[in-house]
């Protein structure tokens, strides 16, 4: 088995500043989250944009240019910068940073599901800012949209960049979308698949479906073909990545994922759940990929080769 990848996913396009008071809903609470995650143990730091003014999830180039700049002048973990997005935003919108930015991993979400996290809003009693309960409800009546037109834009756009696609598997019917598309040439083996377990409209977080969604994997897509991470949302991302690690599959955590510790306990940030899990991953005699590691292992291009790497 090849060193463990851990990944580090920042603030995503979740959860909203009231939900916790550690959460990275400013660009430099984002910056100042990567850069401890990757001092803590992630080669890779996941990234979303935040609107400056608000926290509330954002499209802007300048925002993200900033925001990847300065993760890549203080440290050297790999960027993968979304094209998820934030809730509602037009195809267009997500996939405009990747061809002006060009990272080196870029999240490519396999298939269209209901994305349901209205549940949160009933945590929140006062929120920071107005847009946070609304935002939140309407995920009731939500279709998060990833057609195979959309995905296979997305695609020629990651591959024209030189960004390697991390494909966010939702459920196992997404692995068939994935099978799909490598045999009409969009996408092209070796491939790198995130399994991302407990959203409501996905696949549940329970040991049988990762080893089923692994297992699948393997047949129809062939063992040989890709690599592979796990995250899974709230209590279920230490149970999930801790199997995924013993399955041989890299790990992904961060407040995007999953506020708490462990019940009632706010996590003070990304790097402290990064810390819990390579130590975990010690105590079972894992190696801990440094950034270039990384790199090789998920075929990325480098990292002075995005188009922020003057700007840092």
């Amino acid at each position: 088995m090849s060193k463990l990848v851990v990944t580090a996913a920042i603030t995503g396009g979740v959860h909203v500043p009231s939900l916790s008071p550690h959460f990275p809903y400013l660009p430099d609470m984002v910056v100042d989250q990567a850069v401890g995650a990757a001092e803590a143990g992630a080669a890779v730091v996941h990234i979303h944009a935040r609107d400056p003014k608000d926290g509330r999830p954002s499209s802007d180039i300048g925002v993200f240019r900033d925001i990847a700049a300065a993760i890549h002048a203080r440290c050297d973990a790999a960027i993968c910068i979304t094209t998820g997005g934030g809730l509602g935003m037009s195809p267009e919108e997500r996939v405009k940073p990747i061809g002006i930015l060009r990272p080196e991993l870029a999240s490519l979400n396999a298939g269209s599901m209901n994305f349901a996290i209205h549940r949160l809003a009933d945590k929140i009693e006062t929120p920071k800012f107005d847009w946070e309960i609304p935002y939140l409800k309407s995920t009731e009546d939500l279709i998060f949209p990833n057609t195979f037109r959309s995905i296979s834009a997305f695609t020629d756009a990651m591959y024209a960049a030189g960004t390697k696609p991390e494909l966010e598997i939702y459920d196992v019917g997404m692995i068939n979308n994935v099978k799909y598309l490598l045999d009409i040439g969009v996408l092209k083996a070796p491939l790198y698949l995130q399994f991302v377990m407990g959203i409501l409209g996905g696949i549940a977080a329970t040991a049988e479906n990762l080893v089923f969604m692994v297992e699948t994997a393997r047949r129809v897509i062939g063992a040989g073909n890709f690599v592979w991470s796990c995250c899974a949302a709230g209590r279920a991302q230490l149970p999930m990545t801790l199997l995924a690690m013993t399955m041989g599959g890299n790990v992904r955590v961060g407040l995007e994922d999953n506020l708490y510790m462990g019940p009632g306990r706010l996590a003070k940030s990304s790097a402290e759940q990064v810390e819990t899990i390579v130590r975990i991953a010690r105590e079972l005699s894992l190696g801990i990929a440094a950034p270039d590691e990384a790199r090789t292992i998920l075929g990325l291009k480098g990292r002075t080769a995005v188009g922020w790497a003057d700007a840092a």
